[in-house]
């Protein structure tokens, strides 16, 4: 059995409001992390933003404020976005959080007394847009940076820079060996090519440059740039220090997943992995990439007006919790491939799953269980585990976990909603409503006994994806709220009064009212 488990996200640059598209990963990362707390009970996820950089120290001038007071008011915008979505981190850090940048510069003090860093004098074009200088074979072919489609200013600066050409066939070594390391492993060979050409990275800014970040200790001409100030959240936050570790620490590292953007993964399979294996720390286990989230098939962006941010969703449908969104969000797309939100198809999905699909199979077999039996089960029906439903579900179960196991969560979410889908198909060729008609009472019991045992398996395993809805299930089934994995055997469902006609209320109402048109936001 595990005795623990470590996820990180990425941490989010507070330029800006959070949208859908940072909602997906805080959504992936929770669902994970509530379906490991499941399994384990030291499972933990950190989640943060990122806060300095030039782009907060511009935006900040241009709206007379402090980068501070900038970031403050930000990161209230992604706090409040996380607790609407119910996303259950343990721990949030800000990089300007004072241990943090107190252990920054314990790091970067560590890779220089290691011989890893050196001061260069560099002349590179550097995008503002991606804050990092880029190579001339990486740009369009009219000279622009893909990403932001701006061509990079020449900039000659002294700088300390990392040797990360020393670990570049270490790292291959270690991608090719731990086929686990990265996923998707679509992504494999993309690194391994990156690899090949990749060259030593400069990890600061002079002040004249960058102002807003971590000054190098000794050197009052240098700002600590992205790689070390960004990346080592994932070990300050659990309370790494260099002299001193912490107990969390040495408890929780390495994780055992970083959730990321494939945009970003270079960084963390490479940038990263070398700053680690340089400060003699142990590697992460996984490197999970996930696509991105396109709206109605096409990219986000500010200048066709089409960036949504997750709170548009919950307020344009009336939901009153966020399950159905989560639920959405999270079964969106296989492991790493892009996903697309789209109003209709967000309706449809949500409509078929939750509401046509679990809620109504809950609904009506109770409503079957008050007609026949008063709400009363009774001992004769419990059915035994190995009925063709026990057997499902005990696989269920096992297929689940295993899809989880490889972050496979769009799959877990079908492999649940298709044992529904089988547990309706027996409710139609049992039809307990003519057993019942035949006064074959025991039988039609012990049909409906089957189903609400399915049922509460079913809010068990929805439970990550639905926690609300899981929840109005189990209550609706007199049983315990308690999602332990623990809780899935059969027989679970104990003889007795489970509910009365007027305890009897859709656990999710079919989505019916419209997105608002043209909904715009300047996020």
């Amino acid at each position: 059995m595990q005795e623990k488990f470590y996820l990180t996200t990425a941490i989010d640059y507070v330029n800006g409001a959070p949208h859908i598209g940072h909602a997906y990963e805080k959504i992936l990362s929770d669902v994970i992390i509530r379906h490991k707390r499941q399994l384990i009970d030291n499972a933990f996820m950190l989640t943060g933003t990122d806060e300095h950089g030039i782009k907060i120290q511009k935006t900040a001038q241009s709206r007379g404020i402090t980068p501070k007071e900038l970031c403050d008011e930000n990161f209230s915008m992604f706090e409040n976005a996380w607790k609407e979505l119910e996303i259950s981190y343990d721990k949030i850090i800000r990089t300007t959080d004072e241990q943090h940048k107190k252990v920054v510069k314990q790091i970067f003090k560590k890779l220089l007394e290691n011989g890893d860093i050196y001061k260069h004098t560099y002349t590179g074009l550097y995008c503002s847009g991606c804050e990092s200088f880029l190579n001339p074979k990486d740009l369009t072919e009219d000279g622009l940076c893909p990403d932001h489609m701006k061509k990079p200013e020449e900039i000659t600066e002294e700088n300390y820079f990392f040797k990360l050409t020393k670990y570049k066939d270490k790292i291959a070594d270690y991608i090719k060996t731990h086929p686990d390391f990265i996923l998707p492993s679509m992504r494999v060979n993309e690194l391994l090519n990156q690899l090949e050409n990749i060259e030593d990275i400069s990890v600061s800014r002079t002040k004249e440059s960058v102002q807003w970040g971590i000054g190098v200790e000794g050197d009052d001409t240098q700002t600590i740039y992205v790689w070390i100030d960004a990346l080592s959240n994932y070990i300050t936050a659990i309370g790494y220090d260099i002299e001193n570790p912490s107990e969390q620490f040495k408890k929780l590292w390495p994780a055992d997943v970083h959730v990321i953007g494939k945009d970003i993964i270079k960084f963390h399979s490479i940038y990263w992995i070398a700053i680690l294996m340089s400060l003699g720390l142990p590697l992460p286990k996984t490197i999970f990439a996930h696509g991105w989230i396109t709206i109605d098939q096409s990219k986000m962006s500010k200048s066709i007006g089409n960036v949504i941010a997750p709170k548009d969703v919950i307020e344009a449908f009336h939901l009153e919790k966020p399950d159905a969104f989560r639920y959405y969000m999270a079964s969106a797309a296989p492991l790493g491939r892009d996903g697309n939100y789209s109003d209709e198809d967000f309706k449809e999905k949500v409509n078929a799953d939750l509401a046509n699909n679990i809620g109504n199979l809950l609904n009506r077999t109770l409503n079957m269980l008050v007609k026949y039996f008063d709400g009363e089960l009774k001992e004769e029906f419990i059915t035994d585990k190995n009925s063709k439903i026990a057997i499902q579900a005990e696989n269920t179960k096992n297929q689940i976990i295993e899809a989880f196991n490889n972050y496979e969560l769009a799959e877990a979410a079908n492999i649940l909603v298709a044992f529904s889908d089988s547990v309706n198909k027996y409710v139609t060729e049992t039809a307990p409503w003519t057993l019942a008609k035949e006064e074959k009472m025991t039988e039609c019991g012990k049909v409906l006994y089957t189903v609400l045992e399915a049922m509460r398996h079913i809010a068990i395993m929805l439970y990550p994806y639905c926690p609300n809805i899981s929840e109005d299930i189990l209550k609706q089934l007199n049983e315990k709220i308690d999602f332990k994995y623990e809780n899935l055997y059969w027989g679970g469902l104990k003889a007795g009064k489970i509910t009365d006609k007027d305890k009897i209320k859709p656990v999710f109402l079919r989505l019916d009212s419209e997105f608002a048109k043209d909904k715009k936001k300047d996020n």
